[in-house]
């Protein structure tokens, strides 16, 4: 017979079993729920999207009714705070979001859980900001990402007034271990888009320069990409106006590109001495920056934050400064963005310096297939048509008919007169752009000016990018032409003058007639101005008789 002790015993024994499969079953329970938890945060590659899960995951599996995932910036603080829970509307109530600081900052600092049944009672406290909802009880653990502390997720106001537990604690240890390793996955997946992402806007930016696209829209280009591609909200280009002087004589900088600032920006002048700008100018080093040296956003009515300030350096060279910008208050540049933005800016100048120097070939190629058409005409069209304009000379003069004379006279005349429009023709080639503002257009002004009311037959030959002979040398030129041809046409009674102007390592200018030769008070008095022109500008100047009884001269000087 069972007696009622045995009775008693036995019920013991049936509860004390229910209560371990109670126990077993929660347990089970809780396991299932943390593999699901584990399974929805591994489920995706966005990091933006992977944090909200672990925070989704994390308050569904201990029973939370808040929750936030706070990302740890270089600096300690909090530059990220993924947040559940707290409605959009009370979210603008409340202000700006947490930095990391109170009974946050004490997960931060300590770098294990913290499990808190009243959050006030802690003495690291600091209490809310106003319209912040009411908070007691808090559990935050520490999330680790490849070896290093990620960040810090946080859970308050277990549901129903109760406290969180040790077994939560556990649990959500775990769960922070798994959302450790899909973070990892996320900030890989991340960084390989955005190494893509930069790829694209460096060929998207190379494919316009050598495209033939204008550099100064380029410019915008490059400066609108790496606002985006940074999450900056302002991007800054600011070059020298002295491209070709060395970085230590430039003293300021002018803003070229301003991406998401008013047009007002654009010109203001960044002083090379106590700028940010300068400093990574000067020295050809990238920097990620709290804020600016020199502040730019005077009088724009905005505040500049977190800065990354590049060189724009294509060789031992530097253009000038890119600059990206976010507002006053924004998290700063991680060191994985100021690498890559680094790389984009120093392929941006490459590109940039190699279609500057495709465009000045281009040019220079245009002026030597001009100089080629000039010279064909010259040599071709306009002698042979001198062979004929002299062989109806001849014709004239064994006339004994005064209307065929008066005949042939006429078309001799009409022959000079094309020979003269081909002469405009070849000017017009030879001068760059057909603007007549070089030295080129001035040497012909000069040399029409002087001949143009003369009977002369005038041989002109301009060859080689005269208009870029700096502006010094390009004076002594204009005056040796100008005093060669005016001597020439008052003292030689030439029939033929022959002028030769040439660009190579020196500029020659060489002017030949066929008269009686120039004086000798004007040879003397001539050839001392042009001899002293020509010192001055280290070259040499020589007049001599030649065969046929004319002058000519050779002045000469080297390019500086």
């Amino acid at each position: 017979m069972i007696t009622a002790l045995s009775q008693l015993r036995l019920r013991e024994l049936l509860t004390e079993m229910q209560g371990r499969i109670e126990e077993i079953a929660v347990t089970r329970d809780r396991m299932d729920g943390l593999l699901e938890a584990v399974l929805a945060v591994s489920g995706g590659l966005e990091l933006d999207a992977t944090l909200r899960r672990i925070v989704q995951a994390a308050i569904d599996l201990v029973d939370a009714r808040y929750g936030a995932l706070g990302v740890l910036a270089p600096n300690g603080m909090l530059s990220r705070f993924v947040h559940v829970g707290v409605d959009e509307q009370t979210r603008e109530l409340i202000g700006r979001l947490p930095a990391g600081r109170g009974v946050l900052g004490v997960v931060i600092e300590e770098g294990k859980p913290l499990r808190l049944d009243e959050i006030s009672d802690h003495p690291s406290s600091v209490g809310f900001p106003p319209n912040h909802p009411p908070m007691h009880s808090f559990l935050g653990v520490p999330v680790r990402a490849h070896g290093e502390m990620f960040g810090r997720l946080y859970l308050t106001e277990k549901n129903g007034g109760a406290h969180f537990t040790e077994d939560d604690e556990v649990v959500l240890e775990a769960l922070a271990g798994a959302a450790g390793i899909a973070i990892d996955n996320a900030r890989l997946y991340e960084e390989t888009r955005r190494r893509q992402r930069w790829l694209e806007a460096s060929g998207e930016v190379t494919a316009e320069l050598l495209g033939g696209t204008d550099p100064a829209e380029v410019l915008h280009l490059i400066a609108h990409r790496a606002m985006e591609l940074t999450g900056a909200n302002y991007a800054v280009i600011a070059l020298s106006d002295e491209p070709d002087a060395p970085p230590a004589e430039v003293t300021e900088l002018r803003v070229t590109v301003a991406a998401g600032l008013d047009d007002e920006v654009v010109d203001r002048r960044i002083p090379v001495h106590g700028s940010t700008s300068g400093e990574v100018f000067r020295d050809h080093v990238p920097r990620s920056v709290a804020g600016l040296e020199f502040d730019l956003a005077v009088g724009l009515g905005v505040g500049f934050g977190p800065a990354l300030a590049l060189p724009l350096r294509a060789g031992e060279s530097t253009a000038g400064v890119l600059l990206a910008l976010r507002a006053a208050g924004s998290p700063e540049f991680d060191d994985q963005q100021l690498r890559m933005v680094s790389s984009f800016a120093d392929q941006a100048a490459l590109a940039l310096q190699r279609a500057q120097a495709q465009s000045a070939q281009r040019e220079l190629d245009v002026l030597a297939d001009r100089d080629r058409i000039a010279r064909d005409l010259h040599d071709h069209v306009i002698q042979r048509l001198f062979a004929i304009g002299l062989g109806l000379q001849s014709t004239q003069r064994r006339t004994t008919s005064p209307a065929v004379a008066g005949r042939v006279r006429e078309h001799i005349d009409q022959l000079q007169e094309v020979i003269q429009e081909i002469r405009t023709a070849i000017f017009d080639l030879q001068t760059e752009d057909g603007t007549g503002g070089g030295l080129r257009a001035r040497l012909h002004a000069i040399i029409t000016g002087l001949t143009k009311e003369t009977s002369l037959h005038t041989t002109i030959r301009l060859s080689g990018p005269l208009d870029v002979v700096p502006q010094a040398l390009a004076e002594h030129a204009e005056a040796v032409l100008r005093e060669a041809v005016s001597n020439a046409v008052r003292h030689a009674r030439a029939g033929e003058l022959a002028i030769t102007v040439s660009l190579g390592d020196d500029l020659v200018i060489e002017v030949t007639d066929d008269g009686v030769g120039i004086p000798d008070p004007v040879a003397r008095s001539g050839l001392h101005n042009l001899a002293t022109r020509a010192a001055d500008a280290g070259g040499n100047c020589a007049i001599a008789r030649t065969q046929g009884g004319g002058t000519r001269l050779v002045w000469s000087a080297p390019l500086p």
